[in-house]
């Protein structure tokens, strides 16, 4: 457990692996896919994915 509110679960992320993975396990493949920061009160849409630096970063372009 890290010294946090939040269990390790939360904080540590996953890998593109462990994220495809469990992306797989959803019968439908064709749903769109979106990002909460608020655990899920809120969510935008995924504009693109990169590399930046040695992460990989789900990223909304949308102008505010």
């Amino acid at each position: 457990m890290n010294n946090s509110r939040n269990p390790d679960w939360v904080t540590q992320g996953k890998t593109i692996k462990q994220l495809i993975s469990e992306l797989q396990t959803f019968e439908n493949q064709d749903l769109q896919v979106e990002i909460s920061l608020d655990g899920g009160e809120t969510s935008k849409p995924i504009s693109l994915v990169r590399k930046r630096r040695s992460i990989c970063m789900l990223v909304n372009s949308e102008i505010e």
